[in-house]
């Protein structure tokens, strides 16, 4: 079904949708017939209003500022400002805004960026009703929502970045089953330097040895077969 991460810290309370208390909807798409599917979909459900629409990402944050919605349903690639931006610069101004990505488009790097700039949410188009409903009563309650996929690759994108590159090197000839003196010869460093590392790669991971460090990023293509 869906995947739900921890709620977002520092985020505002949200009631759950009711009738007298409904979540207020600003809509940002460039397709106006997008546009009018998901106010159709979305004004047919119990608890929830369609506060705005805005064709482009400049209008979403100007929209945005003026109507101070509970969600912001946004496509990723707008005209004047992308999603990216419109995120970046409604974030900066409003820090509990509640945005959810709504795309066709599924890139790491934009998932990623996206997700660092501040959305607390990502669903694909083609996701059927009741996950956009349930993904939008998530995010207004400050939940992040995002599939199990995209959940993984996040979650691997950042811990590649924190893991630095001796300890990827290292990372990888544990996985070739190198002994903490080999690695030691083959960068020409002492033996509890290699240690060092291999300490801090388990800590990072958050696994208790090595033969699970090399299990779990095998798993999670941080290494790959080609590297044993």
């Amino acid at each position: 079904m869906t995947q739900k991460a921890a709620n977002n810290p520092g985020a505002r309370s949200a009631d759950a949708p009711s009738a007298s208390k409904p979540i207020r909807i600003l809509v940002a798409d460039d397709h106006l017939v997008y546009r009018i599917g998901i106010r159709s979909l979305l004004e047919s459900e119990p608890g929830f209003e369609v506060a705005g629409e805005a064709s482009d990402g400049k209008d979403a944050v100007e929209l945005y500022r003026k109507l101070r919605p509970d969600v912001l349903l946004l496509d990723l690639r707008m005209p004047q400002k992308s999603g990216i931006e419109v995120v970046q610069a409604v974030r900066k101004e409003f820090r509990d805004a509640r945005i959810l990505i709504v795309t066709s488009y599924q890139t790491e790097e934009e998932i990623f960026q996206v997700l660092q700039a501040g959305a607390l949410g990502y669903i694909l188009k083609d996701m059927g009703r009741e996950m956009l409903i349930e993904a939008i009563a998530s995010v207004c309650a400050g939940v992040r929502w995002v599939s199990p996929a995209i959940q993984r690759q996040f979650t691997d994108r950042v811990l590649r970045q924190q893991l630095t590159a001796r300890e990827m090197e290292v990372l990888r000839l544990l996985a070739r089953g190198l002994t903490n003196r080999e690695i030691a010869n083959v960068f020409s460093i002492s033996a509890s330097t290699v240690k060092n590392h291999v300490n801090s790669l388990l800590t990072k991971l958050e696994v208790a040895d090595r033969t699970e460090a090399v299990s779990l990023c095998l798993a999670r293509g941080l290494v790959s077969l080609e590297d044993i």
